[in-house]
């Protein structure tokens, strides 16, 4: 129940893979021989395989170690090619910390403005209010398409119809939502998009940046140098096993997208409807609607979140984003949105994905209800009859 922080390798991926790691073992950089020329065709095909979840073309892929590395290449590689453009850059508060720090070492370290973006109760921010942020200096704006903890979606094509008329660059995190909803670079005006082989059902360490080649062209300066691999952003000897896992992880979920997103949609409203007909003082957190399909964050009034998950420790359940689990400060995205301090150490994620099945998410259901009424009786200030017993909440609904 924690796909959000990552996912099993799909044995398909797996069995794809497996050549790469002996027979096929190859560099693709080596351009006089067999192994190197096997190589560098598994991952273009990897590359095209990539590029067509996203409507992009093969040679805007490039290749990283995972979504934080690119979301670094992306923010401080933008900044620095135009920076004799500008030195703003525009965000939303409930990013990824991978963004977030990226900004505010921009900030730091290079004297660059960056304007941070509230978002409404529901997780979900105002066009208006990015189109408000952008000034005459602004090169870039970052927004993620689902975020990592509430799973709501943003309003992408939107915000990319405003950067496109204002001549502004778009950056999009997509750690969360490839292969899971549908991304189209092109229809949404994106520029720069981060990807993550992990959270798709492939290996751990490998990652893609998809860079516009055209209208406009996007130019970038590396951050790592050292031989001009990957058109010269990023050098290194490219992890030719997991590339080909992250390629086909890709193809399996793009021909799956449809069908797994209603089971999943499914199983998580199977399990919103115990949880709210079970327990009182409980409050969904985010958008109920628009929101990935395997994503549920609740509030549990009158307990702490970390003494829930200690009590089930059958079931794989988070706090909030597994980049920031040993952090003791509120999550950022649940201030961000208005959630009390006391309601946000009660927070929990349910991340369901490919592997859930009905059974486990009833098991979970009937587990979590009766920890929750454990650890309320262990409580003084909760009265299960009259006060504030009774009531059934969801944050951020639409009205």
């Amino acid at each position: 129940m924690d796909y959000q922080a990552t996912t099993p390798v799909d044995p398909r991926v797996l069995d794809v893979m497996l050549p790469y790691f002996g027979e096929r073992f190859g560099n693709a950089a080596s351009r006089t021989h067999r192994f190197g020329w096997d190589a560098a065709e598994a991952v273009d095909s990897a590359r095209e395989q990539i590029a067509e979840v996203i409507g992009a073309r093969r040679k805007e892929i490039i290749f990283t170690s995972g979504a934080t590395e690119s979301d670094n290449l992306a923010i401080k590689g933008a900044v620095g090619f135009y920076r004799d453009r500008g030195n703003h850059v525009v965000t939303v508060r409930t990013e990824h910390k991978a963004v977030l720090d990226s900004c505010r070492a921009l900030e730091r370290d290079a004297g660059v403005e960056v304007t941070y973006v509230g978002v409404g109760r529901d997780g979900i921010v105002d066009p208006d209010e990015i189109r408000r942020a952008i000034g005459p200096r602004t090169i870039l704006v970052s927004v993620m398409h689902a975020n990592n903890e509430i799973g709501v979606i943003q309003p992408i094509a939107e915000i990319g119809r405003i950067t496109r008329e204002a001549g502004v660059l778009l950056h999009c995190d997509a750690a969360q939502s490839l292969g899971k909803i549908p991304i189209d670079v092109d229809r949404m005006n994106i520029d720069l998009l981060s990807m993550s082989a992990h959270k798709v059902y492939g290996p751990k360490g490998i990652g893609a940046l998809y860079v516009r080649a055209r209208g406009p062209r996007v130019r970038l300066k590396s951050l790592i140098d050292g031989g001009g691999h990957e058109r010269g952003l990023r050098s290194g000897t490219l992890n030719v096993p997991a590339i080909v896992g992250f390629g086909v992880a890709c193809r399996i979920a793009a021909e799956e997208i449809q069908a797994e997103g209603n089971r999943l949609l499914e199983l998580r409203e199977r399990l919103r409807r115990r949880l709210l007909e079970e327990l009182d003082e409980i409050y969904i957190n985010g958008h109920v609607e628009r929101r990935l399909p395997g994503n549920l964050n609740v509030s549990f009034a009158y307990l702490e979140a970390e003494s829930l998950l200690m009590s089930l420790r059958d079931v794989a359940l988070s706090s909030g984003s597994a980049c920031t689990s040993a952090s003791l400060e509120p999550s950022h995205v649940l201030r961000a949105i208005g959630v009390s301090d006391e309601l946000a150490h009660a927070s929990v994620r349910f991340g369901l994905g490919r592997f859930t099945t009905r059974e486990e998410v009833d098991y979970v259901a009937s587990r979590v209800v009766e920890e929750v009424r454990r650890l309320r009786k262990l409580s003084p200030l909760y009265r299960p009859q009259g006060g504030r017993e009774g009531t059934k909440s969801v944050r951020g609904t639409a009205t």
